[in-house]
């Protein structure tokens, strides 16, 4: 194994890895690891509900134990990466990640799935930072867009082929085999990645900085809980509120941390720079409303339209293949060429925001307003979500790839997090019921279950208009900055 030169480097900067392409296909079957966990898990949700009796609460703690741990390792990991070594990272990442499925898909009870579901937490931080960072170490910068553009389609693919695997299995095995299909994928990107990823790091990478993980992983946390709890309990209970205030201080304290310390996660100096400002803005608004919107698409589908596993699956295939074929096509890369970086965020946001309200407003009267929705929201994701992932890489140091992936990730995480809880959270407020499976079976008439399962109809619908909404600004917010940034670098040259 060896590590690559300077002169290699330089070499690579240039030209590219002569392997680069054959490199990205192997980084990109581990990404697909993690991937694969978050979509199968979804479809699981009414099994989950059933076999392990989960409420809502526990659903939701079940996805955001994954994202939140995840969400607090992957600046670290990032940074780990960068010093250490980036394919160190990804072979550790994928053994870690296989062997918390094969716990995960062994657990009997809801608290030690969501235990287990932390613990891979731990293996996808290592991953999802370090494909990123691999990609931008082995293509040369002119060939940055068209990577990262078809790893994010490799992201959709595994949001596609999640649930049809997850619905295959379900109907055949229990549901602890839908964390089992994870062991293939992670010992084939093992095998990959020890033969093909060549071995970079910056050898003056700054060292992990634990306190700041520990710091960020209690804020997000904290901030996640209180919001899921705020409806139960009251948004003015004692309960909400400390943890709330716990959250706005932790985070605080973090951020000034950051600004102080020599090897910071997060360098705050980033944020002087208006193209990682604008694009970490609407990474956030992006994810939380996608994030939120198709954890209940998904029961909308299976609790609402009565669609089986495998059907629900099938029938949101069409929202990842749409991005998939934009991206794989280059369809999207010309269009956002054409575009400009900030039309290209701005109309991608659009088209999402619209297919979200097509959801909300189509999908009661059948799957035909349902397909609409998710083929405006699957254009808008092949335009906009590589043109953000590339504006947040471009104003981080090529040396720093990986705390860029990490920042990138964090973000996507988080948001996607949030968007789960706080979405959930406008559905629990609207569902006065711990879940629907438990309120159809207390309804004693046909016409009482109607009323229920009306009821949970008009809160999907107003917490899919919610994530339809932030879409929006996270569309228009970006796109604003983007284009000052532009102006502004217009201006120097001029000035120059």
């Amino acid at each position: 194994m060896s590590t690559t030169s300077p002169e290699q480097t330089s070499s690579q900067a240039a030209q590219g890895h002569p392997r680069r392409w054959l490199i990205l296909g192997v980084i990109c079957l581990a990404q697909l690891t993690v991937l694969l966990d978050n979509t199968v898990l979804n479809v699981a949700i009414p099994s989950l509900t059933r076999e392990l009796r989960a409420a809502t609460s526990d659903i939701q703690w079940m996805i955001n134990a994954y994202s939140l741990v995840q969400s607090g390792l992957l600046l670290t990991a990032g940074s780990a990466a960068d010093r250490y070594g980036r394919k160190k990272m990804l072979v550790a990442g994928l053994a870690l990640f296989g062997i918390g499925s094969l716990v995960a898909a062994l657990a009997d009870s809801t608290g030690q799935l969501i235990a287990a579901r932390a613990g891979m937490g731990v293996g996808g931080a290592l991953l999802l930072t370090t494909t990123l960072a691999v990609a931008m170490q082995i293509f040369a910068p002119a060939e940055h867009p068209k990577a990262i553009g078809i790893w994010s389609a490799v992201n959709a693919l595994g949001f596609a082929i999640g649930p049809l695997i997850g619905g295959f299995m379900l109907n055949h095995f229990w549901w602890g085999a839908i964390f089992l299909i994870n062991l293939p994928v992670a010992v084939l990107g093992l095998v990959a990645v020890l033969a093909l990823v060549p071995e970079s790091k910056n050898p003056r990478g700054d060292r992990p900085d634990l306190l700041g993980a520990l710091l960020s992983t209690i804020g997000m946390t904290s901030l996640v809980y209180a919001i899921i709890s705020g409806p139960a309990h009251g948004w003015t209970s004692p309960r909400v509120l400390v943890t709330a205030t716990a959250a706005v201080v932790v985070l605080a304290l973090f951020a000034f941390y950051e600004s102080r310390i020599p090897y910071p996660m997060l360098d705050m100096h980033f944020f002087r720079d208006r193209r990682f400002t604008g694009a970490v803005a609407g990474a956030v608004l992006i994810t939380f409303g996608m994030g939120g919107a198709l954890f209940l698409l998904t029961q909308h589908l299976q609790f609402v339209l009565g669609y089986g596993p495998l059907e629900a699956g099938l029938r949101t295939a069409p929202l990842a293949l749409s991005v998939v074929a934009l991206n794989f096509t280059g369809l999207a890369a010309r269009w956002t060429t054409r575009l400009g970086t900030p039309a290209a965020i701005g109309l991608g946001m659009v088209l999402m925001s619209g297919g979200l309200v097509a959801i909300a407003t189509l999908a009661s009267g059948g799957y035909g307003g349902t397909l609409l929705g998710l083929l405006l929201i699957g254009a808008g994701c092949a335009i906009a979500n590589p043109a953000m992932a590339h504006a947040i890489m471009s104003a981080i140091p090529p040396a720093k790839a990986g705390v860029g992936a990490g920042i990138n990730g964090t973000l996507a995480e988080f948001g996607n997090g949030l968007g789960v809880a706080v979405l959930g959270a406008v559905l629990t407020s609207r569902f006065a019921a711990v879940s629907l499976p438990v309120a159809l079976a207390a309804a004693g008439s046909a016409a009482e279950k109607k009323q229920v399962t009306d009821a949970f109809s008009a809160g999907l619908e107003t917490s899919q208009l919610v994530g339809a909404v932030a879409v929006l600004l996270g569309g228009l917010l970006p796109a604003a900055l983007l284009r000052r940034a532009e102006r502004a670098d217009s201006g120097m040259v001029v000035t120059h």
